[in-house]
């Protein structure tokens, strides 16, 4: 490595999220020398790698002259550690930018141009201002049906893609969210693969919710596995339940969707590319998207719904893929618990044919998995209910769910929460509605989901009659002054609750 250029690696111990960031001292020889100032972007070469990152200038003692710090992110993509010698250069021109801009004016874009964009973007050569100004460019329903086609084929080309000798067909479901609990996943997988149907699911961890599939199933197994991890599960069970993050099936689209979560967007066409391009990458053929509609769901009305409903199925028969899109109810939470422990213990109950088991997450899962049943059996939805129903009340759902865990690890004891706080009703009556997203809210500012066992369980739904003394939440947090900002919350918020008086 030429000297001049030279810089010896420190590492940094910041957490800079997916965007990589170095630190060089304002007086650095080569800070000097190329003129660089904060934000500038830098190429860095090692040995074996290179990486655009964005620079931050140290005015203090905090480098010394010759250092040159790194993030965590970024000595994770360059493959160096503490010690190294890196080069550093100017960034090159980033060309992809000026599709972006054609996309902000309105504009089509090319599979070709959408596939440098999301190259670029895999690649880490975008900061998330600029990732952030693609996302709002194509938001709302700025991507026509063809755009959307490309940008689901681009994502998926950028990333690693599984295949499946003598499996014709490999089944997966999707549900858009929207609902507290509702974790339908674990048991969708463990009932349709007990039926001898191939499943290799990927599941994403919580973002701005309070548990996402992979939170919950990660506190009764290990979830975090590589690709090789993956295909070894699936050989040996016939299904997995594994963090994609970790497998890098669709690496841009893990990189947008943290822009997407801080800007509160959730554009149609990057949805629905997000979902298709993991499900392609996965090697799947055949899929069900659940598609929830509520007042406080992610999508609002059923002509939202059909629209997404059509947009799925044109975009995924283009990609080669079978779908079947279900509109279900989005109005209340599905399940008792609202937390990945609760969420946990509610799907255990289901898969035991507990007494005390939510009958709204055992008909919901029910159904779906007779969905997937029947695109693999085409006996017809009555038909592949009774099969699901049957395997799930004779304990073969339930052996199947310990089979795939054994093979991630085996089964964990579930943790109990320090402290829990039973919320009467305070007023009698009727449930006629709950706030999706103020009750998911309440569960995450008790600590959920970093805390596995903060959250909240449910005493009682939409539909129930309550009295003012009736318990009618019971919160978990593990330190009291969780327990007290959630529950201050909940004061300020009892509306989330609609109690109507009867006669």
């Amino acid at each position: 490595m030429p000297e001049a250029n030279s810089l010896i690696v420190v590492a940094m111990g910041i957490s800079t999220h997916q965007e990589p960031v170095v630190y060089m001292h304002k007086d650095c020889h080569i800070c000097r020398s190329e003129g660089f100032s904060t934000n500038a972007r830098v190429l860095l070469e090692s040995n074996t790698a290179e990486l655009v990152a964005t620079l931050n200038i140290v005015e203090n003692s905090l480098l010394m002259h010759g250092y040159i710090g790194l993030s965590n992110i970024a000595l994770h993509q360059l493959g160096v550690s503490a010690g190294q010698l890196v080069t550093v250069k100017h960034a090159p021109v980033l060309t992809s930018m000026s599709l972006v801009r054609k996309k902000i004016h309105g504009q089509r874009l090319t599979e070709q141009e959408l596939d440098l964009v999301m190259q670029d973007v895999s690649s880490h050569k975008f900061r998330d201002i600029e990732i952030a100004a693609f996302l709002s460019a194509c938001a709302g329903s700025r991507l026509d049906v063809d755009e959307i086609i490309g940008l689901t084929r681009a994502m998926v080309a950028c990333g690693k893609r599984l295949h499946w000798p003598g499996h014709e067909r490999i089944f997966d479901k999707h549900c858009i969210g929207g609902l507290p609990g509702n974790r339908t996943t674990p048991l969708v997988v463990a009932i349709a693969s007990a039926a001898g149907l191939v499943i290799p699911k990927t599941s994403s961890r919580a973002i701005t919710s309070p548990a996402g599939t992979a939170d919950t199933l990660e506190t009764l197994f290990q979830v975090d596995y590589s690709l090789a991890d993956m295909e070894r599960i699936v050989n040996a069970a016939g299904a997995c339940l594994v963090w994609g993050g970790a497998v890098s099936l669709s690496p841009a689209d893990d990189l947008m969707i943290r822009i997407e979560r801080e800007l509160d967007l959730d554009g149609e066409g990057q949805l629905i590319a997000s979902v298709l391009s993991k499900k392609i990458a996965a090697g799947s053929t055949h899929v069900i998207i659940d598609i929830p509609v509520g007042d406080t769901a992610k999508i609002r009305t059923h002509a939202d719904a059909d629209r997404l409903e059509q947009l799925f199925v044109k975009v995924a028969t283009a990609c080669g893929l079978q779908i079947r899109c279900l509109i279900t109810d989005g109005s209340r939470p599905v399940g008792k618990g609202i937390g990945p422990v609760e969420e946990a213990k509610d799907l255990l109950a289901v898969l035991h044919c507990a007494s005390d088991a939510p009958p709204d997450l055992r008909v919901k899962s029910l159904m779906l998995a007779a969905n997937l049943i029947d695109m693999a059996e085409a006996c017809g939805l009555d038909s592949a209910l009774d099969k699901a129903t049957q395997i799930l009340e004779s304990g073969k759902a339930w052996l199947q769910f310990q089979h795939i865990a054994t093979a991630q690890g085996g089964l964990r004891e579930l943790p109990e929460a320090p402290y829990a706080e039973v919320v009467k009703a305070g007023r009698s009556g009727v449930i006629t509605a709950i706030d999706n997203r103020r009750l998911a809210r309440l569960a995450k500012l008790a600590g959920a989901p970093f805390d596995v066992t903060a959250g909240l369980r449910l005493h009682a739904n939409v539909g129930s009659r309550i009295t003012a003394a009736d318990t009618l939440f019971t919160l978990y947090s593990e330190t009291t002054g969780e327990r007290d900002y959630a529950l201050e919350f909940y004061r300020n918020n009892t509306s989330m609750f609609t109690i109507v008086a009867t006669q």
